[in-house]
């Protein structure tokens, strides 16, 4: 597991006045020009954004950087996000790229809560209880690390996006790669998203009370916290995970808003409780929130249930349409990790890249590469996406 870790700043930095921090940023990009690409979450704050090549998710953004590098010859690419993100995008560039994140502690707590030896335990112990006519397929959320997507790919499974699930689920109940045999049954081990992987699985029209068991890898008494005949009855076995930021809406928040605007719309993300998602109008990806509120009616009022940065800067472009939308709670709904990537510590490696070293370079080991690329090239192949294009077999 990668040491998460940020040294502190010089003065010079952490001291410098927002004026001074833009002005040095900007030059260094024009020094740097062609050579670096930055990329940009969703999720980041206004003032880091700006300087950003590209805007989207995680696996969007990995893709264009491994487009654009190519395109351009560039050496380093800075992403604007979290440390998951970062491996994703150093899983799809080439072994010469460098891939920078500018403050090395801006984690995911999700991808966190699914750490690789508590899986491989407990897919060791879920092998132990399940018949012979039985078989286990692991599916993981894009939000993981490098090392869970990995094991998926090594395991027959796969990786899943939010937009995707339903999909890559599908996929996996029908056997994966090898078909599933009239008298076999299929279990999907669901990582690390309890949330996504409940709200799927309700999709699909599972009862999810009695189909689906929560994985708790904590629990002191082994298969996380189940006994062999709950997980007999299970098809989705659901890892103890999930998003601090989505965790934080609750239902009574859908309650409340539309007692203030009685023809609000509610739209979640699916990584809220699945109590939030039956109380609201529409569940949809990051990239369907921005769809919906940007193709919205004027005189529409809208409530959103997902990071507040986000939701501000939709606010206010769709107010220049006429279009009301606010989020859903007033709690502080922000991913606080994702926060920790500010202008200081991006100059920090923009300095350190013009000076000729390579700092805060996040990189994935071979292995773990070759297999989280498999995991990926599955879901692309699910989908009916474009494979990747790596140096990498499919």
């Amino acid at each position: 597991m990668t040491q998460l870790w940020q040294p502190p700043l010089a003065p010079k930095y952490t001291q410098a006045s927002d004026e001074q921090l833009v002005e040095a940023i900007n030059a260094r990009r024009q020094e740097l020009g062609s050579s670096v690409v930055v990329l940009g979450h969703h999720y980041q704050q206004d003032e880091v954004i700006r300087f950003a090549d590209f805007l989207g998710d995680s696996f969007k953004l990995s893709q264009l950087a491994a487009e654009r590098v190519t395109e351009v010859g560039a050496k380093a690419v800075i992403f604007l996000g979290v440390h998951f993100m970062a491996e994703s995008a150093d899983i799809l560039t080439p072994d010469d790229v460098a891939v920078i994140l500018p403050d090395l502690s801006a984690g995911c707590s999700m991808a966190d809560m699914a750490d690789h030896e508590d899986v491989v335990d407990a897919w060791d112990q879920l092998n132990d209880v399940i018949d012979d006519n039985t078989r286990v397929i692991p599916i993981t959320y894009m939000n993981s690390t490098a090392a869970i997507k990995a094991f998926c790919g090594e395991h027959g499974g796969a990786v899943c996006t939010s937009s995707n699930a339903r999909a890559i689920i599908e996929w996996a109940l029908r056997g994966g790669d090898t078909p599933r045999a009239d008298n076999e049954q299929i279990k999907v081990l669901f990582l690390p998203d309890q949330h996504l992987g409940r709200n799927t699985a309700a999709l699909l029209g599972y009862d999810v009370h009695k189909q689906t068991c929560l994985w708790d890898p904590r629990h002191p008494e082994g298969l996380g916290g189940n006994n062999p005949k709950t997980i007999a009855q299970s098809t989705f076995l659901l890892w103890k995970g999930h998003c601090s930021v989505h965790k934080l809406f609750r239902p009574e928040h859908v309650d409340q808003i539309r007692e203030q605007w009685s023809d609000v719309k509610v739209i979640v993300h699916p990584e809220c409780d699945h109590a939030v998602v039956q109380k609201a109008d529409m569940t949809g990806s990051t990239e369907k929130i921005i769809e919906t509120i940007e193709q919205a009616e004027p005189g529409t009022r809208w409530a959103i249930g997902t990071e507040v940065h986000l939701v501000n800067r939709l606010s206010r472009q769709a107010a220049n349409r006429g279009v009301m939308a606010r989020i859903l709670s007033d709690c502080q709904c922000l991913c606080t990790t994702m926060y920790r990537i500010d202008m200081p510590h991006l100059l920090y490696v923009l300095d350190e890249l013009a000076e000729g070293r390579t700092t805060n370079r996040v990189a994935v080991e071979p292995a773990i590469k070759h297999w989280s690329l498999r995991a990926l090239d599955r879901m692309l192949q699910i989908t009916g996406a474009p494979p990747l294009k790596t140096s990498e077999p499919a």
